[in-house]
């Protein structure tokens, strides 16, 4: 079949960004890159809406009921919209909100995120009050409120629960407080993920929170409490009985730091059974959760297997590369010689590094490392088939077996591959490590939820030791292997999870799901521990009590692991993942069990109106800097101005609307500035530089001149190359370089059809040409 050639060299659009540092005279709203806000006098309390946050938290059992009271008041003389952003637990499930005003209460309503910011703008615009609560991300929210006129006082109530999983038998509640300084990821540039409270101002290292929180923990264990500890906050705690008590913060200005809660119940039991909630709608929940055995001796421990599945591709040469083989030779030299391990390197293929798995010797651990420094990759990233490769190895079944995947996250993983791994909890454990500066965190992440295990990252050398030093304790010593669980004369349907992975730290087996007909029967776990097979079994039985937070903790961990898959499309290099479709689901089950998501958010509006013809001042709440980190954390993470700024430092986001087969990737705009300034704001580029003709132009000169090396089209070379170039103002095309390579043979073809581009059309900025900066990405694929 003779070749296509267009098929062969395909351009990828990824997103379109444009960024580029002005200096301005006064306050633009600094962009995207957050700033610091010093207040100098009474006056400046205006810029302060935020007056308190209230947080009462109610336990019972295993379970955190928590509500939160912020309460805005506008000390201005003129009306505002207030803007908060704040953290969240990455458990907490959020279903409910209202907003008070005066003697008028209002109920929130869930709604589709677009109609609901639609809903918010229209009454904004009116006059009206509203809020707004939606989920910038898993563990960060946004409260707007709309038209808080002068002398005004809003309310904002929002609840959440929130289950408790203790740890070696510690039980910990946390309530974040503040949320750090940052600035977006390439990942979420090519993602298309618009964080727009990146750009949240900041009060100055030192400067305590200007809003009070008050915080109780009303704790009811159900269990006589051993102990309460709370580290993080000065903390009055009152026994109310034997299995109750009752914690208040009593610092009022402690909003920079986490508040953590930690307590163990007496005889350092972890409470065991099952939870029912009979819904009065029809449907009916279940949660189980069983103890886990004790911690085995090590001679009891089975013998293990170890594969790591190692990265190799061009993304992961030189730094990333290095932390891998320091992280392997940590976690390998913590093993016993009757152990085995063995490494499936994987870039465009796989390769393994011996047919059989190896006793761990260190004679066998240099020769692996010293293999493993002499293999790179190249092409594209292929996980599925080296962890199909990982499977058909060994396949011993008195050895407990682990595949520790090193990679950076640029992988390409299909929806198959989390199929994969969640088939197969119960043939090994999967644990993922990010490794390098610019992890794709979705990735890593995602993995580790479907695997239902732990996320671990290592961006330095440093973090290397210390992450192999955590996994090696996770991991040590096993409670419980094999698992698997049973239900008897109990109709459960939904149950997450499916497949039980192995116990490597003291934490109770969960189980969730719903049910049809009534609460009775036996769920029977059975498994191995110490090389003895046990068996625990627990009676279900309808305790008459109100759980109605079960339906919401099982429509919170369904909606998580389907935002894992709806992540797998967000990178810019997963594919087969029909995001679409995934959205809607992530939707109407936000929708119909009333909690906030990703495409679901709370909006409330009063009917009265209050400020008439809706003009206002929008105020951002400043957040104070979390305790121990210093002003070089805003000031010091970025150089605008400077040629060669990080990829990181580029703040915003715009879709192109170009061929769908080609488009061109724009990363960084700048302009050079005789002096640095490092807390100038970013800002868009008026007028876009622009090859002449356009993109459909840039996409016809790209496949007319690039023209794949037949040595390495031979060699089954392919891959993308990312090449980096300035289009300087008089359009000219100068510092060509490649930011990320493949292969010498594609690198070289790829910069010298950049190098020979005819001029562009220069950027502008108020007027005058400005240097832009682009990564365009070219890949090289083999087509039929």
């Amino acid at each position: 079949m003779k070749m296509n050639w267009k098929r062969k060299i395909v351009l990828l659009a990824l997103i379109m960004i444009n960024c580029i540092c002005i200096v301005f005279a006064k306050d633009t709203g600094k962009g995207e890159s957050p700033y610091f806000v010093v207040l100098t006098g009474e006056g400046e309390l205006a810029r302060l809406p935020l007056k308190s946050t209230k947080v009462d938290v109610n336990v019972s059992g295993v379970i955190a009921d928590v509500n939160v009271k912020q309460i805005y008041t506008n000390t201005g003389k003129s009306t505002i919209e207030a803007i908060y952003v704040f953290p969240a637990s990455t458990r907490a499930a959020v279903y409910d909100m209202e907003m008070s005003i005066g003697d008028r209460k209002i109920r929130a309503k869930i709604e589709e995120k677009k109609k609901a910011r639609k809903m918010y703008d229209k009454a904004k615009k009116k006059g009206k009050t509203a809020s707004l609560l939606e989920e910038e991300r898993a563990n960060v929210f946004k409260m707007s409120v709309a038209n808080i006129v002068p002398g005004a006082t809003v309310e904002v109530d929002m609840s959440y629960t929130e289950l408790l999983v203790p740890t070696d038998k510690v039980y910990e509640f946390i309530y974040p407080t503040v949320v750090g300084p940052r600035y977006a990821s390439k990942e979420e540039y090519q993602s298309g993920n618009k964080s727009n409270w990146n750009g949240n101002p900041y009060l100055k290292e030192g400067v305590e929170p200007r809003s009070r929180l008050d915080l109780k923990v009303n704790l009811n264990a159900g269990i006589a409490i051993q102990s309460v500890l709370c580290e993080t906050h000065e903390n009055k705690v009152g026994y109310t009985g034997k299995s109750s008590a009752s914690i208040t913060m009593a610092d009022p200005y402690g909003g920079d730091r986490d508040f953590i809660l930690q307590y163990k119940l007496a005889g350092e039991q972890i409470e065991t059974g099952v939870l029912v909630y009979d819904n009065a709608e029809g449907e009916k929940f279940f949660l189980a959760m069983l103890q886990p055995p004790a911690r085995v001796k090590p001679e009891n421990i089975p013998a293990r297997e170890y594969i790591f599945i190692v990265d190799v591709s061009g993304s992961m040469n030189g730094f990333p590369l290095d932390i891998s083989k320091e992280l392997m030779r940590n976690l390998l030299g913590g093993l016993r010689p009757s152990d085995l391990f063995n490494i499936v390197f994987f870039a465009g293929g796989s390769q393994t590094y011996a047919k059989e798995s190896l006793p761990v010797t260190q004679e066998n651990i240099e020769k692996a490392i010293h293999f493993m420094g002499n293999s790179s990759g190249y092409g594209g990233t292929e996980l599925l088939n080296a962890l199909q490769t990982a499977m058909g190895m060994n396949q011993k079944d008195d050895f407990a077996r682990s595949f520790v995947i090193l990679t950076d996250g640029f992988v390409s993983v299909e929806k198959q591959t989390y199929d994969y791994i969640r088939q197969n909890l119960g043939n090994a454990n999967f644990f993922s490590f990010g490794i390098g500066s610019g992890v794709n965190r979705y990735i890593i992440e995602g993995m580790a939820h479907v695997g239902y295990g732990e996320p671990f990252v290592a961006i330095n050398e440093k973090e290397a030791k210390s992450v192999a030093e955590k996994f090696q304790k996770y991991i040590s010593q096993p409670v419980l292997t094999n698992v698997t669980y049973r239900f008897e004369d109990f109709n459960a349907y939904d149950v997450m999870p499916e497949v039980v992975p192995d116990l490597f730290a003291e934490r109770p087996i969960v189980i969730s799901g719903k049910y049809r007909g009534s609460a009775k029967g036996k769920l029977i776990v059975n498994g191995v521990s110490g090389g003895k097979a046990i068996s625990q079994s627990i009676e279900i039985k309808n305790d008459k009590s109100e759980n109605r937070a079960l339906r919401y903790l099982w429509a919170r961990e369904k909606i998580r692991l389907l935002g894992d898959y709806n992540n797998l499309g967000k990178d810019g290099w997963s594919n087969n993942v029909n995001r679409d479709s995934l959205k809607r689901v992530i939707t109407d089950l936000g929708l119909k069990y009333n909690l906030l998501t990703e495409y679901t958010s709370f909006i409330a509006v009063d009917t009265i109106v209050s400020n008439k013809g809706g003009k206002q001042n929008s105020v951002k709440q400043p957040i104070p800097l979390p305790q121990g980190v210093s002003n070089s954390a805003i000031g010091g993470m970025t150089k605008p101005g400077v040629k060669g700024a990080a990829l990181e430092d580029c703040l915003e986001i715009e879709d192109s609307d170009a061929d769908e087969e080609y488009v061109v990737e724009i990363k960084e705009v700048y302009e050079e500035e005789e002096e640095e300034d490092e807390n100038l704001p970013f800002v868009l580029v008026e007028d876009m530089p622009s090859f002449p003709g356009g993109i459909a132009a840039l996409t016809k000169y790209l496949n007319e001149n690039v023209k794949y090396p037949e040595a390495a089209r031979k060699n089954g070379i392919q891959g993308r190359v990312f090449v980096n170039f300035v289009i300087d103002t008089d359009g000219s095309v100068v510092d060509v370089k490649i930011v990320r390579g493949v292969h010498a043979l594609l690198d070289a073809e790829a910069l010298r059809v950049v190098k020979a581009m005819p001029k562009w059309v220069a950027g502008k900025q108020r007027g005058k040409p400005v240097r832009v900066c682009y990564t365009l990405p070219i890949e090289f694929r083999i087509g039929s």
